[in-house]
């Protein structure tokens, strides 16, 4: 049995040795080479330098029958379900199964040897996606299915790890370490002893491998979807109830993983799709889990005391506790509510009986209010609304009443949608950890009823109070009652309602008879119903989870299937359409083919699984159901999205003017005063306009007109914009896919990378040499009799690869544009408005001062807005008569929200806040590079951070496919960044200014995580 790494000490006998038994006895010549074992010894059998087969050389004293069983199983499986991997038993010389050798003590051993099968263990395997666990769940099955006809004497053995046999756990709590820990396993073991073990004996048992762990697995993942490539060790196989193999995989299946009951949900579905399970099957399989792993928990604090230095059989106990801790609590009818659901079934097996019987009385019940609720308004609450809070962590009571009573239209009643994904639960309880990313319940599993606090609510049919309470915590039920009905036949369901008046509880109590029509509590004001909108929140609910009135009114979208399985729309109870209380959430699945029709193909999308996004707040990002992504990606909205007095101030203007810059207004020229006061004196007249690509169009047309000069230096991988002109001075689209070459106006210098570049940053002249170019680049053009126009770059490249130029260089490249007459244009789009932390402007950091700045949309966060600030000379040359003049270019609107964001950087301290989140966050992206060779190089300055990722450090062979695979990886854990660079390996992080350090903590655990997966690794 290993339930454990096979890790530990073994006495290893000679290898010559017994490859001079292989010889003999099976007539292998091959070099042997020792593996990992419990009890017995194993050797890995190389013939010309390929792992072919295994010996196994058993224990003294082992049964014969125990080799007898598995070599006969083996042989079983192969011949009945060829197509599950499983080793293949190879006969001795003398054609027998095993043979008897000496070992160099002189005692006897028993000797087999099976063939080899490719992969790694399971343990090893990272990530294990829900694919290679529903093939694991399949293969057992079919496994399963084929052991069905075999039989013999050792599959009765009494053992251990017989699931059946679990109650011996209940002597060895007093071993484990801590109360908590062991009131886990004396719960667990109750339930067993109590409820399972029973219903387990009952069921029809079969031969059975009894030992699917992490290291009896082997999976291949070398093509990139892992998949299942062996199954191995039959030493513990017994004769058991088939869900018993299936409650044992799931056990390991559940460790380690993010969402643990989806993974056991893939499992299952996957064993069901093959050998389908009954009900009753269905519902042992998670306690049966939770037995298993209190076992295997218990059998590990046995061998610490016993063998306190051997970690073998106890390197699976703390990814078993961790899970223990964290879910041996949940509630049982909502894990089987999944495992059902996985399987194509109804969540509970009341379902059908239940909501028939209710949808065929839907129009009969008593009416909640003693009025119908035909055409009420609905109010929409959802993600998308209006209604949704301001600030999605943090709900305003005043706001909500203040958007119900809007969407109500001045009625005096109106319905809240079932099924609906809201941000309105703000509070702590709502997330699963304190950190304000993390997933959180979203979507309302009941149907609201807005209506007067004060109002007679009144019970839809006859009942009994199951429960009622006060709960007073902030955004909780306050008064709450659960009625119990019961319909003929038998079968139960429940309802709750909630936000009641405080008086309930003197109203009801438990055991008390209702009846229909009756009124049975007030509607609640915000002071005594958990500090809402006054409403009645109604559930109906299929079972109460054993827990009176604690149900749960939201759902976590991940987990919220399972949740609606238990508590559907209760839309007949009150006598509406399940459409008229139903929430339509818009899947990104409908919206792509509608995008795809109507965009050209080379609008491209982020991530392989799009996003659909509706909702931003400061760092974090929000999709139609709710779910929280963490934005480290997006410098456009500098200050954060939606930030609330960016907002404000925009939503003010709005209210009184948007017009353009032929008319005199203060906030235009205060934008202008405030603008140019962070920069250089000598810059000092500005020009606005709509985007950074119309800034950069602009700022090569006074370069022109100044010098009189057409020709323009421009920087490799360097991208500018997507205006014509633009587009010919950025290298990133003229000689990418689609692209035409560089205009013969146009020279290209060589990117200043001091890791990927001929001149490394090791090399204190690497500025000036970078620099030599664009003096070449000038010869050259003037080579052709034609003059020098302008230099521009970004000063810190991010299309290139989210560059630091070395030291020296601008000071270098500038002093040759300028010889030759040329300006510089500082393109500072990505880099400016204290982005890097050191400084307020990238050129800063060089000790230059260009003679051109462009900025773009990040200086309005987001709105459209760009602005060129350039000198008085060079502005006086622009102005040869012809009238510059764009429309909505530093309109009122867009100078007032670019006044904001320059206070808001200022009086939030995000420049400060910049550099020392970013600086956090690169000590903690060179620590992981210390650790995965993968890291080539860590660069950037605040919050402009750049991961380049190589196949090797010595040829720098960029490893792409790698940072796809991170990207999307993060994705799905929901943070978003990107990758850059010439050959698309360099991650991207740059994430607005208000990012803070608990966010840098939680980027970095995720992307350590991710870079120990298979796909990452060297």
């Amino acid at each position: 049995m290993q339930d454990a790494s096979p890790t530990g000490p073994v006495q290893l006998a000679s290898e010559t040795w017994w490859a001079n038994v292989l010889l003999e006895h099976f007539g292998f010549p091959a070099s042997l080479t020792p593996l990992d074992g419990e009890y017995d010894l194993n050797f890995a059998v190389h013939q010309e330098g390929a792992r072919t087969h295994v010996l196994k050389v058993m224990r003294p004293g082992c049964d014969s029958s125990l080799i007898e069983v598995q070599c006969k199983a083996l042989n079983h499986v192969a011949a009945h379900a060829p197509e599950v991997a499983v080793p293949r038993v190879v006969k001795a010389l003398d054609g027998s199964h095993f043979v008897s050798a000496r070992d160099q003590s002189g005692e006897e051993r028993l000797v087999w040897l099976i063939t080899n099968l490719p992969g790694q263990l399971y343990a090893e395997t990272s990530p294990q996606p829900p694919s290679l666990l529903r093939e694991i769940g399949a293969t057992l099955a079919k496994m399963d299915r084929a052991l069905e006809g075999f039989a013999h004497p050792a599959l009765g053995r009494e053992i251990k790890w017989d699931l059946r046999r679990s109650g011996w756990v209940r002597h060895a709590i007093g071993w484990i370490d801590g109360d908590g820990r062991r009131e886990i396993v004396e719960r667990i073991i109750a339930e067993f002893e109590g409820n399972l073990l029973g219903r387990l004996t009952a069921l029809p048992t079969t031969a059975i491998h009894n030992d699917i762990n992490d290291y009896n697995m082997l999976v291949d993942a070398s093509t990139g979807e892992p998949r299942l490539s062996g199954i191995i060790d039959f030493g513990d196989m017994i004769d058991s109830p088939a869900v018993a193999e299936l409650a044992i995989a799931g056990a390991y299946a559940v460790l380690g993983q993010e969402r643990p009951i989806a993974a056991l949900a893939a499992l299952i579905a996957g064993y069901d799709s093959v050998r389908p399970l009954s009900d009753e099957e269905l519902a042992l399989v998670y306690p049966l889990v939770l037995t298993r792993l209190a076992v295997s928990v218990a059998n590990s604090a046995i061998v610490k005391r016993e063998k306190p230095d051997d970690p073998y059989v106890t390197v699976s106990e703390q990814p078993a506790w961790n899970f223990l801790e964290t879910n041996s609590s949940l509630p049982p009818d909502w894990v089987l509510a999944c495992l059902r659901v996985s399987c194509g079934r109804p969540g509970h097996p009341r379902a059908d009986a239940v909501m028939g019987w209710i949808a065929s009385h839907r129009g009969r019940f008593a009416p909640m209010f003693g009025r119908s609720l035909d055409g009420i308004p609905v109010i929409d609450l959802s993600v998308a609304s209006p209604a949704s809070p301001r600030n999605p962590f943090d709900l305003d009571p005043d706001d909500l009443d203040d958007a119900v009573a809007e969407a109500m239209g001045g009625a005096d009643i109106g319905l809240g949608r079932y099924g609906e994904p809201r941000l309105i639960y703000t509070g702590p309880e709502f997330r699963k950890t304190p950190y304000a990313g993390s997933h959180r319940r979203t979507v309302h599993i009941a149907v609201d009823v807005f209506i007067d606090a004060g109002t007679e609510v009144r019970a839809p049919l006859d009942g009994v109070v199951h429960a009622v309470e006060l709960r007073t915590s902030p955004l909780d039920y306050g008064g709450v009652a659960v009625l119990e009905h019961t319909i003929p036949g038998g079968d139960r369901f429940y309802t709750l309602y909630g936000h009641l008046a405080a008086d309930v509880v003197a109203r009801l109590s438990p055991g008390q008879t209702v009846v229909a029509g009756e009124v049975i509590a007030l509607i609640g004001d915000r002071s005594e119903n958990g500090g809402w909108t006054p409403h009645v929140h109604f559930q109906l609910g299929l079972t109460t989870l054993g827990r009176g009135a604690d149900w749960p009114g939201v759902a976590d979208p991940d987990e919220s299937a399972g949740w609606m399985e238990l508590f559907p729309n209760g839309a007949a109870l009150l006598n509406l359409a399940n459409e008229k209380t139903a929430a339509v959430t818009t899947a990104t699945e409908t919206v792509l083919p509608r995008r795809k029709k109507r965009f050209a193909g080379n609008l491209k999308l982020s991530y392989r699984a799009p996003l659909t996004l509706l909702r931003g707040y400061r760092q974090f990002l929000f999709d139609q159901y709710g779910r929280t992504y963490l934005d480290g990606y997006n410098n456009v909205p500098h200050v954060g999205h939606c930030h609330p007095r960016i907002v404000a101030a925009a939503a003010r203007q709005n209210r009184l003017l948007n017009t353009n810059t032929r008319y005199l207004h203060p906030a235009q020229v205060e934008y202008a005063e405030a603008l140019t006061s962070r920069l250089p004196d000598e810059l000092s007249v500005c020009f606005f306009v709509n985007s950074g690509s119309e800034a950069n169009e602009l700022a090569l047309r006074l370069a022109r007109a100044h010098t009189g000069a057409d020709d323009t230096i421009v920087m490799d991988a360097g991208y500018h914009g997507n205006t014509n002109t633009a587009i010919d001075i950025s290298p990133y689209k003229f000689n990418g896919p689609g692209g035409r070459g560089a205009p013969d106006w146009v020279e290209v210098v060589p990117v200043a990378d001091p890791y990927r570049g001929p001149y490394k940053g090791s090399d204190p002249e690497a500025g000036r040499k970078y620099a030599d170019h664009v003096r070449v680049a000038v010869e050259r053009i003037q080579a052709r009799d034609r003059r020098v126009a302008a230099f521009i770059c970004e000063i810190f490249p991010s299309v290139g690869g989210q560059l630091i130029p070395p030291p020296g260089y601008y000071r270098h490249a500038y002093e040759a544009v300028r010889a030759a007459g040329g300006v510089c244009i500082a393109d500072e789009v990505q880099t400016g408005l204290g982005r890097i932390g050191t400084h307020q402007w990238g050129f800063e950091t060089q000790g230059v001062v260009p003679d051109i700045v462009v900025l773009g949309k990040p200086i309005g966060n987001g709105h459209p807005i760009g602005a060129v600030i350039t000198t008085p000379a060079i502005a006086a040359s622009f102005a040869n008569g012809m009238e510059f003049f764009s429309t909505f270019g530093g309109s009122t609107l867009a100078c007032v929200i670019g006044r904001e964001v320059l206070r808001v950087v200022d009086e939030e301290n995000l420049q400060a806040q910049a550099l020392d989140v970013g600086t956090f966050m690169l000590d903690g992206l060179r620590a992981l590079q210390d650790d995965h060779v993968m890291i080539g190089d860590v660069r950037g300055s605040g919050l402009f951070m750049g991961v380049e990722l190589v196949e090797s450090r010595d040829t720098l062979e960029p490893a792409q496919k790698a940072a796809s695979y991170i990207v999307n990886r993060l994705r799905e854990h929901r943070i978003l960044i990107g990758t850059d660079g010439p050959f698309d390996n360099v991650l991207k992080i740059r994430p607005p200014l208000c990012f803070t350090r608990e966010d840098a903590s939680y980027l970095l655990h995720r992307l350590a995580a991710v870079l120990r997966e298979e796909p990452c690794r060297i």
